[in-house]
């Protein structure tokens, strides 16, 4: 079975991306053509029977759901998916400090979904208003990887970090008021971090966040690797 297929002179698709990383390729809807993510969409689901496209909007959708009747459009999320995880296994949390960074909340979730994680969701628990988060702290714990995600002056992820004894991923996000510099002000202030265990992925990366969530997830519901060499 081929490895990589070219379409024409705009794609060549990833086939042998699921054998190395566990998750097929995902497709980056933004910037595309239609038509290009329609092909590479019903390629990769042809292959896989499980397909993610991010970032994608209305009208490209439309011109998806025609090929490929069984997708779902996640509006908030801006995500297309075809296809269901075979099965769920392990937990993830996902965090927002406001609901305004829901949007990316529902990118990093859906992504998490698609690779087979039983996600969590507590939005609105910024720590302008800490008792919100400390109410729902106890089943927080309970994952094995959280999702932090604030714009603003991005605290959030520096606060969970300080609570909690497995790894945070924190997401900046482009909310927020002038000196937020479209989220640089969150994301300089997740990167300078004090809480050991907290890393960073780029401005609005939902996708990144949940993504990563998810293979630590997974490493943890199956051990992680062995010393074997």
């Amino acid at each position: 079975m081929d490895k990589f297929e070219n379409l024409s002179d705009y794609a060549c698709l990833d086939y042998d991306r699921k054998s190395r990383t566990g998750f097929p390729e995902v497709v980056f809807c933004q910037g595309k053509k239609t038509e290009h993510c329609v092909e590479i969409l019903k390629n990769l689901y042809k292959r896989h029977n499980l397909v993610l496209g991010t970032r994608v909007n209305r009208e490209q959708f439309e011109a998806i759901k025609e090929a490929l009747p069984t997708a779902v459009f996640h509006e908030e999320a801006r995500c297309v998916t075809i296809g269901e995880p075979e099965k769920l296994v392990g937990r993830i949390a996902i965090c927002t400090a406001g609901t305004t960074d829901i949007p990316v909340a529902e990118e990093a979730a859906i992504t998490a979904y698609m690779c087979g994680a039983n996600v969590d969701k507590f939005y609105d628990v910024g720590v302008a208003g800490l008792n919100r988060l400390l109410d729902k702290l106890d089943v927080i714990r309970k994952a094995n990887a959280i999702v932090a995600i604030a714009g603003m002056e991005g605290a959030l992820a520096t606060v969970i970090g300080g609570l909690v004894d497995v790894p945070v991923i924190a997401v900046p996000t482009s909310v927020g008021y002038g000196a937020n510099f479209e989220g640089l002000s969150a994301l300089l202030a997740m990167i300078n971090s004090c809480a050991a265990g907290t890393s960073v992925v780029n401005i609005d990366n939902g996708f990144g966040a949940g993504y990563l969530a998810a293979q630590i997830n997974r490493g943890c519901v199956t051990g992680g690797k062995t010393d074997e060499r």
